[in-house]
């Protein structure tokens, strides 16, 4: 019985190695590192089947250095440990730090990464760990601060095509069936920018065909795949597709797709702090001001979900997926944030205006620090008028009103106090 197909294909060198050019093209950070000989630690974050794995393995062949690998779903703190003195003992003076590649990194406890810490920090290891979750959400501060994050992307239709006209011109399996793709549309479709959902879906599409020559048509695709729709990975399309469904059908305030989405997500298995997290997310980004109550709605139903787990968490993800849903809609807190950060980082640093500058000593009082500051609970309204941005942006806007019941309210009262300036 031979090996499926894709671990057939897996790429040995970072010449054979698809996708990811920003990190691993020629003159790319990573690949620069690599070639050097040295890497830090680092954490990939991307979808399924988009290389996290080949790449650690490659880079572990190219430094010549030992290649240790653990599963978080099935590794406690003990098999930390028994991998870190392994890697200890088996190290010699100046050479590479062994390689500890982590799969799904994310699901490790506090206390399994909390494991990781001295031995990174030392660099007994090089830990390279792989998620498909935001490592911000999921990996403790202090390990990744101690780590590089690098993005991975979801493979291109060019990269796609790279990999079946490679798989159907190398493979010695393939081969022996004389494949001709005569359409790749559905097969691009299918595979979601997974290289191993797209090459489980030909090798199926191969053997359920009969002997002899292979012709893939999108017809071919579709019908194999009606009759084994468990043979690609669902885990991929669900995570990303179903999520990208249900928020737009929050966002886009039709509160029976979203529940729909919802119980789709629940009945594929979905974990639902991963559920829990997207609606806080979208209560922030696609609700905002127009309702703010919907993000502590939202902040509650995430809390409920830890405290009740299944199957009753799914009451209070619907109630809050309702609700959100059925909001009045704002994304002006988002868009005024991207605006500032866009300032900053165009314009840099600019100094923070006299009157607001904190004045704890008598030198910093001398020097003006504080003075001219007016104390608005001081005047009528609570309320004065005085500068707060600095000189050269005195005059900007970020924050931007939309129009809706709350919102206009908040308009109103910006137009009281600062009259002209938020008429714009």
């Amino acid at each position: 019985m031979p090996e499926p197909l894709a671990e057939r294909l897996r790429p040995r060198t970072l010449d054979d190695y698809v996708g990811q050019k920003h990190l691993v093209g020629q003159g790319a950070v990573l690949r620069k590192m690599i070639d050097a000989g040295r890497i830090p630690s680092f954490i990939l974050w991307g979808p399924p089947g988009v290389g996290k794995t080949t790449l650690a393995q490659i880079i572990a062949a190219k430094l010549e250095t030992p290649f240790y690998t653990l599963s978080a779903v099935t590794s406690g703190v003990k098999d930390v440990r028994e991998v870190i003195e392994k890697a200890r003992k088996g190290r010699f003076f100046g050479s590479v730090s062994p390689i500890l590649f982590i799969d799904e990194i994310h699901r490790f406890s506090k206390s399994q990464q909390d494991s990781l810490l001295g031995a990174v920090e030392k660099g007994v290891v090089t830990l390279i760990g792989a998620t498909t979750e935001n490592p911000s959400f999921e990996v403790i501060r202090p390990l990744l601060s101690r780590c590089q994050l690098y993005v991975l992307k979801p493979l291109d239709k060019d990269d796609l095509l790279t990999l079946l006209h490679r798989a159907i011109a190398k493979d010695a399996e393939l081969q022996k069936r004389n494949v001709k793709l005569t359409e790749t549309d559905a097969l691009l479709r299918y595979s979601g920018g997974d290289a191993r959902k797209l090459l489980n879906i030909l090798e199926l599409v191969v053997e359920a065909s009969p002997t002899g020559d292979v012709e893939i048509t999108d017809a071919t695709v579709a019908e194999r795949l009606q009759q084994n729709p468990l043979a690609y990975d669902k885990d991929g399309e669900m995570h990303y597709d179903i999520i990208s469904a249900f928020i737009k059908s929050i966002r886009g305030s039709d509160p029976d797709a979203a529940l729909y989405w919802l119980a789709r997500m629940i009945e594929g298995g979905e974990d639902p702090k991963f559920i829990a997290r997207r609606l806080v997310i979208s209560a922030a980004e696609d609700i905002g001001l127009a309702n703010p109550n919907a993000l502590l709605l939202a902040n509650a139903a995430f809390d409920a979900v830890a405290k009740i787990g299944w199957p009753e968490g799914r009451i209070p993800l619907a109630e809050a997926t309702v609700y959100l849903a059925t909001s009045a809609k704002s994304n002006s807190a988002y868009l005024g944030i991207d605006k500032a950060l866009g300032e900053v980082r165009h314009s840099g640093n600019h100094p923070v205006p006299l009157h607001l500058r904190n004045a704890p000593t008598k030198l910093m009082k001398d020097l003006g620090y504080h003075d001219g500051y007016i104390y608005p609970h001081d005047r009528p309204g609570n309320f004065a008028v005085q500068q707060y941005l600095p000189d050269a942006l005195a005059a900007e806007r970020f924050w931007h009103p939309q129009h809706n019941p709350a919102e206009d309210k908040l308009s109103q009262r910006m137009r009281e106090c600062w009259g002209e300036r938020f008429d714009k």
